[in-house]
């Protein structure tokens, strides 16, 4: 079995990112979530103000998946840490390490800036997931519950005085 390469991900990716966002989405059972485009991929990977960033992971030349990572704070390590936004594999390709090669190469990124946290949600039901993340050594934050303000909340609480 060929050995998934990781690498950065080029502006010309952003065709395939897009399909892996919605590949994503499906298996979440989100699809109807979506409101990315090409266009507005390209621009906030790969723009001048860009502050995410995309790594693809190929076998033999043929992209099977992707993360997608930004750099956080915390407060109390007085450090920057990394948040996975998301990490796909594309069905056919799983279990052929790309999701593994994928996160150990975003650990040496952490650990290389001298991060103290990297970390990510998943969602409840998705139990091959979290098997997968523990078997690396992730750990479950069971004290903690995020909270998001969006659309239109996001909007009247962006207008309160």
């Amino acid at each position: 079995m060929t050995k998934p390469l990781i690498r950065e991900a080029i502006p010309a990716d952003t065709p395939q990112i897009l399909r892996f966002i919605n590949e994503l989405a499906v298996y979440e059972k989100l699809a109807h979530e979506v409101e990315t485009n090409a266009d507005m991929i390209q621009d906030s990977l790969f723009g001048s103000d860009a502050k995410a960033y995309c790594l693809i992971a190929e076998i033999e030349g043929e992209a099977v998946g992707f993360a997608i990572y930004f750099f956080n704070y915390s407060t109390w390590l007085g450090r920057y840490g990394i948040y996975l936004e998301d990490l796909y594999v594309s069905v056919e390709h799983r279990g052929k390490g790309a999701g593994k090669a994928l996160l150990v190469h975003i650990a040496k990124i952490a650990t290389g800036k001298n991060c103290g946290r990297f970390e990510w949600s998943v969602l409840d039901w998705n139990t091959p997931s979290i098997e997968f993340y523990k078997s690396l050594g992730a750990r479950e934050m069971s004290d903690w519950r995020i909270y998001r303000v969006d659309g239109n909340a996001l909007q009247v609480l962006a207008e309160k005085e």
